[in-house]
């Protein structure tokens, strides 16, 4: 796929309003391989009238008709999986068989799981003596971020498309080519014009223009929770819905009854895939204080297997190889100890790397063990009874995800209901699609994938008999 000179506006690509132009760089050999439009304000404005204008033919359309339309765009992306996972590899860094099995492969699933629901969602139900409706909100700002580039994307679009929404997509702008192939692939699948449109470009540009935009009914946005402060402020002075999933700093809590090898070696992959930029990974490992060295000697042992170039990739940018490095000094400077990788591993000539890095004698406090690292960082914690392990597990601002692992699900499951997160697997639990994803305290407001994403894009009227 060639990169795309113009924004997908209306049913058709047309030339951005300014001239301006943001480089597309492969994170392994810092190459430039694309260029796409930098849009600005006017590109925005452009694309929410085409949604606006498009909205009431799309909400009219029986649910039925738009299950199938999402049907057709699944079925493109199946048919160009294997080019999805080689354009998020050029411009992600992902090795090939993780963009196949997973950056390619979720978003077919979601997409799927949403064509299902539209055709079986009820939209509307009988309380007492009221038909209660649940209707479209309207235009849709979805702003995505990199590290998951069509997933996020697909969790967004493909509710609201199935909620009778119209979209306006502002993508991550170190992953845009992942974006047009999203649009090209509407398109493909006959979807109405305007029902979707995008807008390649920065974030404080085309970004902020598109949050503000009076237009625009809900923000959907993925990222950090820095930037979901702003995008909240903003929404919430012109009273406008917002659905954030922000950052994470999400425990796995390893009880002593558990298989203590299985547990620390799966805890080591869940940080290590996507190079540790998972807003969701289990960067802080607990375990309790008579295992501890034991855990470290497998920690350090599993990470091992994480070659550098094979099975870890580069981070996305120079900026976030310097940010995760920078972490790792500062974990140094307050005391922990590095048992594996760190700033003195060989690393090749090019291409933003950091070494998988494990970190022993890590205590609650420390900078590591509290702000969202986002790369190949993984944090070994310990705990002296479960009333400690919870307190650190519940003690910092995010709550997005975590694991507990024990004897026996009962037992997982009674610490995993006193845990201040949104979803918790227990001992290895498979990624659902269908189960609602989101987090609590800082890590967002409202919930994508499945009916809970659904209805995010939904609002209720009453009516009474």
């Amino acid at each position: 796929m060639k990169a795309h000179d113009a924004m997908y506006i209306g049913g058709q690509w047309r030339p951005a309003a300014g001239q301006d132009t943001i480089a597309v760089v492969n994170p392994a050999d810092e190459q430039v391989i694309g260029h796409v439009p930098a849009g600005t304000a006017e590109d925005v404005d452009t694309a929410v009238r085409a949604a606006r204008d498009a909205f009431p033919g799309w909400a009219a359309t029986p649910p039925a008709e738009r299950a199938a339309k999402i049907a057709a765009l699944r079925d493109v992306l199946v048919a160009r999986k294997d080019e999805i996972a080689d354009i998020v590899t050029a411009e992600l860094g992902a090795p090939l068989g993780f963009s196949q099995m997973v950056h390619a492969g979720v978003p077919i699933l979601v997409a799927g799981s949403y064509a299902e629901l539209a055709a079986t969602y009820a939209f509307e139900e009988k309380v007492g003596n009221s038909t209660v409706l649940l209707e479209p909100v309207g235009v849709v700002g979805a702003i995505t971020p990199w590290n998951y580039p069509l997933h996020q994307i697909v969790a967004k679009v493909a509710p609201a498309l199935a909620a009778g929404c119209t979209v306006v997509l502002k993508p991550a702008e170190d992953t845009p080519l992942t974006a047009q192939l999203f649009a090209e692939a509407v398109d493909e699948a006959g979807i109405p014009a305007g029902v979707f449109n995008l807008v390649t470009g920065l974030g404080p540009v085309a970004g902020q223009a598109l949050a503000e935009h009076e237009g625009v009914d809900l923000v959907s946005f993925t990222g950090s929770t820095a930037v979901g402060k702003q995008i909240g402020a903003t929404a919430g002075a012109a009273v406008k819905r917002v659905a954030l999933e922000l950052g994470g700093k999400s425990a796995n809590v390893i009880l002593p009854s558990a298989d203590l090898a299985k547990a620390v070696s799966v805890g080591i992959a869940n940080v290590m895939g996507n190079s540790g930029q998972t807003c969701s990974a289990w960067t802080r490992m607990l375990v309790h204080e008579d295992q501890y060295d034991e855990a470290v000697a497998v920690a350090t042992a599993a990470v091992a297997k994480y070659t550098v170039g094979e099975r870890v990739g580069p981070l996305v940018n120079a900026k976030q190889q310097a940010r995760v490095r920078g972490y790792i000094e500062k974990g140094v400077a307050e005391g922990a100890r590095i048992v594996a990788g760190g700033p003195e591993t060989p690393l090749p000539d090019t291409g933003y790397y950091v070494a998988p890095t494990v970190f022993a004698d890590v205590t609650p406090d420390m900078t590591i063990a509290q702000e969202e690292i986002f790369g190949p960082v993984v944090s070994l914690l310990k705990y002296a009874d479960e009333a400690d392990a919870l307190r650190i597990a519940n003690g910092t601002v995010y709550g997005l995800a975590g694991a507990v692992w024990a004897a026996d699900d009962a037992e997982a499951v009674a610490f995993a209901r006193r845990m201040d997160t949104g979803q918790v697997d227990i001992n290895g639990g498979r990624f659902n699609p269908l189960a609602p994803f989101g987090g609590y305290k800082q890590s967002g407001v409202g919930r994508e994938l499945g009916s809970h994403g659904l209805s995010e894009y939904l609002q209720t009227k009453s009516l009474q008999f």
